[in-house]
């Protein structure tokens, strides 16, 4: 299936905001790949135009600041991407930084559990040990984690979201010596549709995908933003003022959902 490569996805998101009190935001939505056929971003406050500013951040993520007075926010994104990206190989010091325990991944405090669980394998065996060790230890809940929740709670509260079972993926990978980070996405097939947050971890030479959910086929995942964890990958970040979040729709397509299949390594394109 596509084994041309030429793989059709058509991505979207709407979000709808109050500002109560003049804001800088900062938007992590678009897609970071190179293979964008079409693109558009529009933001207005009150039905004005807003002036947007696109700052890069590692790994091809594109921040997009506003400063935004009181009123109504409305965002307007989409994209249509063609084809798969030849991955990105990471230098010493990403292997570094994704080595090292972070605000949600406390890999240091997750050591015993991880080496206790998971000694001696490697690999592609230590990807599918951990994947399915969360994904079986955890169950999925919408609304049951506190945005300052990291893996360590997760663990303990066995319950959680997507942004949750990756954390604890990479937390339990990190411990391990493997790099591993966050990824936020769009996911073709996700139910109900919602960005989408997984797990990376580099083995054998490269990054490939681990989520503990399996809720979406990974070879279809569009990747946005990529950091140590949530908060270098949130989809909005309030600088400063305040803003309270009134709708948001996700939509993520692609022209043939595929099946997922768990024993192999997959690489996001």
């Amino acid at each position: 299936m596509h084994h041309d490569g030429r793989v059709h996805r058509d991505l979207s998101a709407h979000l709808s905001l109050d500002v109560t009190s003049p804001a800088t935001l900062a938007f992590e939505l678009a897609v970071s790949t190179q293979l964008v056929a079409q693109e558009s971003l529009r933001i207005t406050l009150d039905g004005a135009p807003v002036e947007v500013r696109e700052v890069p951040d590692h790994h091809g993520t594109r921040l997009h600041v506003v400063q935004a007075d009181v009123g109504r926010l409305v965002l307007d994104y989409s994209a249509a991407v063609r084809g798969r990206a030849a991955p990105v190989a990471s230098d010493e010091a990403d292997l570094l930084r994704y080595l090292r325990p972070s605000r949600y991944c406390e890999s240091d405090t997750l050591g015993p559990t991880a080496h206790a669980e998971f000694a001696g394998l490697r690999g592609f065996d230590l990807l599918s040990a951990v994947s399915s060790w969360v994904g079986s230890r955890l169950s999925y809940v919408p609304g049951s984690s506190l945005p300052t929740d990291g893996a360590v709670q997760t663990l303990l509260g066995r319950e959680g979201v997507c942004r949750d079972y990756a954390h604890l993926v990479v937390g339990l990978l990190r411990a391990l010596d493997v790099p591993a980070r966050v990824a936020a996405v769009y996911a073709p097939g996700l139910e109900p549709m919602d960005f989408h947050a997984v797990a990376e971890a580099h083995v054998d030479g490269a990054w490939h995908v681990v989520d503990a959910t399996t809720l979406a086929p990974r070879s279809t995942l569009v990747r946005i933003a990529t950091g140590r964890d949530a908060a270098d990958s949130a989809f909005l970040t309030t600088i400063s003022g305040r803003v309270d979040l009134v709708d948001m729709e996700v939509m993520a397509i692609v022209d043939e959902l595929p099946n997922d299949d768990l024993d192999k390594l997959v690489r996001m394109h």
